[in-house]
């Protein structure tokens, strides 16, 4: 049975575009804060990478419970961790990263997103 992937309203993108942090909650709501992370989209579709990759983070509890809820501005929206796959999507994070944050205090965290276990970091927020 073929399903169609959900996916965030354009306003949602959009406010996560023009954001240079948005938060991110994983799991039970009663276990995690929101962390502040930077977030990129490419295609209409909403991206994060981990920068430590540290047990008991975002990141790794996304692994372990996909559900958990964004915050972009004023709004709490509730999602599904989505790990990537795909080299040519992790290229165009990559890219966006590049873009998106651009200023030169930035550029040591956009090199960093490069590397090969940051780049298997790379995960697609999608609605729940």
């Amino acid at each position: 049975m073929t399903g169609t992937v959900k996916r965030f309203s354009r306003s949602v993108a959009t406010g996560v575009h023009n954001s240079k942090i948005l938060g991110v909650r994983a799991g039970d709501p009663t276990d995690h804060r929101f962390t502040g992370v930077w977030g990129v989209v490419v295609q209409g579709r909403i991206f994060v990478r981990s920068w430590t990759l540290k047990s008991g983070g975002w990141y790794r509890t996304f692994l372990e419970n996909p559900i958990g809820t964004m915050q972009v501005g004023d709004r709490q929206l509730r999602i599904r961790a989505v790990p990537v796959r795909s080299e040519r999507v992790r290229d165009a994070v990559e890219r966006a990263y590049a873009e998106k944050y651009s200023t030169k205090a930035s550029a040591k965290y956009v090199r960093g997103f490069r590397s090969p276990r940051r780049r298997e970091a790379t995960i697609e927020l999608r609605p729940r």
